[in-house]
């Protein structure tokens, strides 16, 4: 008997686009001998989809027209299950699904940040990825580097604004001049580089801060590194034990690895549709394994570990650092608690493809819910029963 696995993907997010990406490329590994695959495409209004047309990227050029031909659904709980139900049903053709294991791919603020995790945990549905609190801290940059630093994982000097401190511009240039130019202005809770503003010297330092406002209520400053290699590793949770797939090396095409460098190249046909065949994170220049000493590659190895565990995170992430190359010195920059096309090209190396990648994330869902469900959560004494009326 197949297990049901719902895929998530899409959402109220900047990087709607690129979930739907990573999300066909899971649904093309999942196997289909295995499991029986429910695509739920989330709308930017944040309605729930499903249909067939789902499975091929070359029907998301126009996602309104594409939503008009599919099924609207809600999901519902029935006991210890939860089901997928199409809002228009007859009694001939009700159409309900349960759904035995959720699988997440989604990417960004309003989704990836412990909302759609929260969601799932209300139904009581398993899921593959980190739960809420691992999602919401690996989202929110902020949170990961305080808690980072009191791990005492290296990470460049940084500070954090709030929208309300635009009104003390003093103290926002005392604070950058600290850390010295050029700086790196970051939305606290995006991803997929999306936002972020190169501050060369004071004069563009509180427009590029504005800027960054566009997209959140807070924003990360940070000592921007000049001279670099980003790499970036893997870590998974493979039968209940964090494992670390191998290096990449990445390869930025302007100052920064952009937005257009991660996902744009080679992404369009040339009538301007996502092509069917779209590699996201996959397509980006890159050497694998990483062109770093062994020395490097056991800290940055060890970096990742501790980081994984201490941000609560859990399932697949992608952890992104960067090496100083005057001076060697490593530095975590971010997880990615639903990395781009899920890191599948990081565990190949290692000789796990994706569809055995899916499976290890679906067999830690079903291995992390069972023992959840021996925890004691709630009593069956009921206090107000104190409270008659009199």
């Amino acid at each position: 008997m197949k297990i049901n696995i719902a895929v998530f993907f899409g959402g109220m997010s900047t990087e709607h686009e690129i979930s739907c990406i990573s999300a066909n490329q899971a649904m093309k590994a999942l196997d289909t001998d295995k499991y029986e695959i429910i695509p739920i495409y989330i709308s930017k209004n944040n309605d729930l989809y499903t249909g067939d047309l789902l499975f091929d990227l070359a029907n998301y050029y126009d996602l309104k027209a594409l939503e008009d031909k599919l099924d609207k659904v809600t999901l519902y709980k029935d006991g210890n299950k939860a089901y997928v139900k199409p809002i228009k049903t007859s009694l001939l053709n009700k159409n309900i699904k349960s759904i035995d294991v959720a699988f997440p791919v989604v990417h960004g603020s309003n989704i990836e940040d412990g909302c759609l995790a929260g969601y799932l945990e209300m139904l009581n549905i398993p899921y593959t990825s980190s739960n809420v609190l691992g999602s919401a801290v690996g989202q929110d940059k902020a949170a990961m580097k305080a808690i980072l630093e009191k791990e005492n994982i290296d990470m460049v000097p940084w500070f954090i604004l709030y929208e309300e401190d635009l009104n003390d511009r003093e103290s926002i240039i005392k604070k950058a001049n600290e850390l010295t130019y050029p700086l790196i202005c970051k939305p606290a809770n995006l991803g997929s580089s999306i936002g972020i503003e190169i501050i060369h010297n004071e004069e563009e330092l509180i427009d590029k801060i504005t800027e960054c406002f566009k997209y959140d209520f807070k924003v990360v400053v940070e000592k921007m590194i000049t001279d670099l290699k980003e790499i970036n590793i893997s870590v998974m949770n493979i039968d209940g034990k964090a494992e670390v797939s191998v290096i990449e090396e990445v390869f930025k095409g302007d100052e920064l690895l952009s937005f257009k460098d991660k996902y744009e190249s080679g992404q369009k046909s040339s009538k301007g549709k996502l092509s069917s065949g779209s590699k996201g994170m996959a397509s980006t220049d890159r050497i694998i394994p990483a062109n770093i000493d062994e020395d490097t590659r056991i800290k940055v190895e060890e970096m990742a570990l501790r980081a994984y565990k201490a941000l609560n995170a859990d399932g697949v992430v992608r952890i992104d650092f960067m090496i100083d190359n005057q001076n060697n010195n490593v530095y975590l920059n971010e997880i990615n608690n639903i990395p781009g096309s899920l890191a599948f090209y990081l565990w190949d190396k290692k000789n796990i493809d994706f569809s055995k990648e899916c499976d290890y994330l679906i067999n830690n869902a079903i291995r992390r819910f069972a023992n959840k469900e021996k925890k004691t959560y709630s009593f069956d004494t009921n206090i107000l029963s104190n409270y008659r009326r009199k």
